[in-house]
């Protein structure tokens, strides 16, 4: 199974975390490390460093914000550590869909690919929705 740490900002990990445990229970393999305000860039490459150190196997991050100082710490991490991904722009929708897919995905690197395309898939309006509908249901009665 690959294992999985958020990290961002804030506390957008532990909310994300928290939301996935309300609608799915806790999950195995998931690890959350926020960066609240007042800590120090120093202190979070070590918490960052301590969970990677306790995975096994692949490993693939996700962030909030590309080139802020979690995704940057990271990818540092990453890049030092074979079989380790960094995805950046980490949303719900992505987060949900692929937790339950790593333990189909051979690799952190196919995992990655899929998730940047759960997420895209997952952001939309409204109005998009009801005119692809409106689309299908034309199609249907034009045959």
């Amino acid at each position: 199974m690959i294992s999985l740490i958020l990290t961002g900002h804030g506390r957008i990990a532990s909310g994300i975390n928290e939301a996935i445990t309300q609608v799915f229970g806790a999950q195995a393999d998931l690890h959350v490390v926020d960066f609240p305000d007042g800590m120090g860039t120093g202190d979070l490459e070590v918490k960052l460093a301590e969970v990677l150190a306790g995975c096994a196997g692949d490993v693939v991050f996700f962030t909030d914000l590309l080139g802020g100082s979690p995704f940057r710490i990271a990818s540092t991490l990453a890049q030092a550590r074979p079989g380790t991904e960094v995805i950046a722009g980490m949303n719900l929708a992505m987060f949900a869909e692929m937790l339950f897919e790593r333990d189909d995905i051979a690799s952190a690197a196919e995992f990655r690919q899929r998730a940047i395309e759960a997420g895209q898939g997952g952001i939309t309006s409204l109005a998009d929705r009801l005119a692809s509908k409106r689309q299908r249901a034309e199609a249907v009665d034009g045959l």
